[in-house]
């Protein structure tokens, strides 16, 4: 899974608002920002902080990108396996 703040620095744009102020605002840490600067997941605490101060919900901020289960799953199993995924044989890979 992904995310995309993409919609957050729009929306900070729009209002007018910079990152030091909206941490600061909103008493985040600087490590949650920077996490968001590179798409990384935060706590449910933070983006709801976030929501407060710029009065718009948890989807106006983030995007959740779903990946596709093939492609994170396809080097690990033999051609055979790809082809019918009953044959996968109740293999689980933690990444």
């Amino acid at each position: 899974m992904a995310y995309s703040y993409n919609r957050l620095w729009k929306l900070m744009i729009d209002k007018k608002n910079n990152k030091t102020t909206l941490r600061r605002e909103a008493g985040i840490t600087s490590n949650a920002m920077a996490k968001m600067g590179k798409d990384q997941p935060v706590s449910a605490e933070v983006l709801a902080k976030i929501c407060r101060v710029l009065d718009c919900t948890i989807d106006d901020i983030v995007e959740i990108i779903q990946d596709h289960v093939n492609s994170t799953f396809s080097e690990e199993f033999d051609d055979k396996d790809r082809r019918d995924p009953r044959q996968m044989n109740q293999r689980v890979i933690i990444r």
